[in-house]
């Protein structure tokens, strides 16, 4: 509808604007000669008609075939071969006209020189020539760019949108992957806890199958869901560890992108230290959203012989590219080390 909406007003503005110099011509020179061509003989009013005439030749030679077909697609050597020659041979045919009028009607009785034909009948056609050459060229020009610059951010935003689905394809079956290592972990050990961790699991399959299959899902969904992952965690740690957190937010209409926050929690409870003394494992998590901007903390101990970049996985890569992607200037991630025991990361993002 847009689309249209545009060609119309484009439309439009040709037509008045080749009106406007068909009523000028006609109407606004009454008292205008031009070497003998004047309104009181009808010269003047022919030498207009063939003079706007093969201006929009040349204005839409530009327009229609030139710009689109060789200078858009940079074949400039054709673009200005192709306009040289058919500006010459506008040029030379409105100088042909112009003499046989002026000889037919008496104006040009002797024989003139080249420089004189030149200077006196074809200096003033070459000049509007060149103009309406260019007029031709100016309007389109803006055009094309602009077309080409939606076409490239129309592909850009498909690219965006074909790696996003492989990005969240991939977050399956590595939350699968954690899901059903954490049940298998309490097989033999608690089987009545199994069979409870395997319904919260399901659970949480199914929010990822079924509805997180938008490109942006409600906070209230989200945290809950956030908060089911946890509880379920936990429940496979135990008392092996010391778990803080806390998830709040003022304002459940607002959505965020699903699935965006999981990675970071899944590495807290995946890569947190095995010490014998369980205080010293320790895992906080504090997801709080104030005022559209959403605060997460995730911190957790780790075994410092252990810890090795490669345990990140593709988890935490994932959703690095996913936040370039969705929120490329609204977000901030810092992931660092603290008291060199401490894995910490501290991500802001404005919904």
């Amino acid at each position: 509808m847009l689309l249209k909406t545009t060609k119309n007003i484009i439309f439009v503005g040709h037509l008045i604007f080749w009106l406007a110099h068909w009523c000028l011509a006609f109407w606004g020179f009454k008292n205008l000669a031009w070497n003998g061509f004047s309104t009181h003989n009808g010269l003047l009013y022919k030498a207009f008609v063939y003079g706007i005439l093969t201006n929009m030749v040349l204005f839409y030679w530009q327009y229609f075939f030139i710009i689109p077909k060789y200078f858009i697609k940079k074949d400039y050597v054709r673009f200005f071969i192709y306009t040289i020659s058919f500006f010459l041979l506008i040029t030379a045919l409105e100088g042909y006209l112009n003499i046989y009028f002026a000889k037919t009607n008496g104006l040009l009785n002797k024989e003139i020189s080249s420089i004189q034909y030149i200077i006196i009948w074809l200096l003033s056609d070459v000049i509007f020539n060149v103009l309406y050459s260019g007029l031709g060229f100016l309007f389109r020009f803006p055009l094309e760019y602009f077309k080409s610059e939606k076409i490239k951010q129309n592909i850009i935003q498909e690219n965006h949108k074909s790696e996003l689905k492989y990005l969240k394809a991939q977050l399956n079956p590595h939350f699968l992957f954690n899901g059903i290592n954490s049940i298998y972990h309490l097989i033999g050990k608690n089987n009545t806890l199994a069979k409870d961790t395997l319904l919260r699991f399901s659970d949480l399959l199914r929010y990822q199958l079924y509805e997180s299959g938008s490109q942006k899902i409600a906070l209230k969904k989200e945290f809950d869901y956030m908060a089911q992952y946890i509880k379920m965690e936990h429940i496979r740690k135990g008392n092996d560890i010391v778990l803080e957190y806390s998830i709040n937010f003022e304002n459940e209409t607002k959505t965020i992108a699903p699935l965006l926050l999981l990675p970071f929690v899944e590495n807290a409870f995946k890569h947190v230290s095995n010490y014998d003394n369980a205080e010293e494992n320790s895992i906080f998590i504090s997801i709080q959203e104030h005022k559209n901007t959403i605060d997460c903390v995730v911190e957790n101990t780790f075994d410092v012989l252990y810890k090795s970049k490669k345990n990140e996985g593709i988890g935490l890569q994932n959703v690095k590219r996913r936040l370039t992607l969705l929120y490329p200037e609204s977000h901030d991630l810092k992931i660092f080390k603290k008291e060199e025991k401490i894995h910490v990361v501290l991500l802001k993002i404005n919904l």
